[in-house]
């Protein structure tokens, strides 16, 4: 099979969808690869390296995309719409409940659409995004102790404090992966931290994990607001797979915060969980809405990209190879992981809970498959 590596053109994106040592998996394994020039010299990755490791570099995006199925990072920018086209397996981070207009133009190309974000491993865990999720939830504390300084319109309140003066309050909304990841962050830097969640056994765990440095509550509304209305910062860091976000915080809890406070929302790449959140970038990172500094950066773990590339490469590489060495159809009907990422195919959606968010219609890929083997 010809795999294409593309570079990556979202803003602040420098991760890579594969490194050499991939490369050379996959030509061991008979298949070739078609690298765009510079698509990791970021992160460390001279086109020379990929060469050595028996890639070819291919100087424009479109050769690339003529590939059989195309491994990257970020889900399609507007110019790559167009790209994309029938029976090509893209094996990426897709988000498309945010992004209707992606969803589109997937849809119209006929691609199949396997997302990083839901494949799923034995244990029901997510495999593929879980590396991000421990990286995004480590930089948010780093991002929002950076947006609380006096120059980015924060309140001037360091996280940690100093003898005299009581450090910052840290809401950490979310017990999962990326919460987890935050607390810790946030605990070693001195914060006052509470993290709420309704899942009893993840706030068990930090409770028994932190001994009585982190506080803990349950997600009902009448506490998520008075923490959220008490807090410094704010780490928005739920998860629902696939679907959108929700929003847990309106426009007027936000008012009861204190002027330059900071929200880092973390579950952007999902809708955000603010009625005020709204994707920015690494080029404009912050905005202030209703005196609240927010932080919704989609693509955060590309701020430390090469961690990120070699932690994301190293999950994704046994699917890669089980999707070049198998093909699309044989890899999805047996493995039920690699299925669950499944989103598009042969132009339908194929991921329900996305359906169920967008209010269309989905139809399951055993279903699509079998009706294209009887046609």
């Amino acid at each position: 099979m010809l795999i294409g590596v593309p570079k990556e053109i979202k803003d602040g994106e420098y991760r890579v969808g594969l490194v050499p040592a991939g490369v050379h998996a996959l030509q061991l394994h008979g298949h070739e690869v078609l690298v765009e020039a510079g698509a990791g010299a970021r992160v460390g990755f001279a086109d020379a390296s990929y060469e050595a490791a028996g890639a070819r570099v291919a100087r424009d995006a479109a050769e690339v995309w003529s590939a059989q199925m195309v491994v990257k990072v970020k889900e399609l920018q507007e110019r790559e719409y167009a790209l994309a086209r029938r029976d090509q397996i893209l094996f990426a981070y897709l988000h498309l409940a945010p992004e209707p207009r992606l969803l589109d133009a997937l849809l119209r190309a006929g691609v199949t659409g396997i997302a990083y974000e839901t494949v799923t491993d034995a244990r029901g865990g997510l495999p593929l995004l879980a590396p991000m999720s421990r990286i995004a939830g480590k930089l948010s504390v780093q991002f929002g102790a950076w947006a609380l300084q006096m120059a980015n319109g924060g309140s001037g309140v360091l996280l940690g404090g100093v003898p005299g003066v009581a450090p910052a309050h840290v809401t950490v909304i979310g017990a999962g992966s990326v919460g987890a990841n935050a607390v810790r962050i946030a605990v070693g830097m001195g914060a006052d931290v509470t993290v709420l969640d309704l899942n009893g056994a993840a706030l068990a765990h930090l409770e028994d994990l932190y001994q009585g440095r982190v506080k803990t509550g349950y997600s009902e509304t009448l506490s998520l607001a008075e923490h959220v209305a008490q807090a410094d910062l704010v780490i928005g860091a739920t998860l629902s797979p696939g679907k959108l976000a929700p929003k847990l915080i309106s426009r007027e809890l936000l008012r009861r915060m204190r002027p330059g406070s900071v929200l880092v929302d973390v579950a952007i790449d999902q809708g955000g969980i603010a009625e005020t959140s709204r994707p920015t970038s690494f080029s404009h990172p912050l905005y202030v809405e209703e005196g609240v500094v927010h932080v919704c950066v989609p693509n955060m773990p590309s701020a430390v990209a090469r961690t990120a590339t070699l932690a994301l490469t190293h999950a994704t590489m046994p699917y890669v190879l089980e999707l070049a060495d198998e093909g699309a159809h044989a890899a999805l009907t047996r493995n039920s992981g690699l299925r669950a990422g499944l989103q598009v195919y042969g132009g339908q959606l194929t991921h329900r809970g996305l359906a169920e968010d967008l209010g269309r219609p989905w139809a399951a890929y055993e279903t699509i498959a079998s009706g294209m083997r009887s046609a």
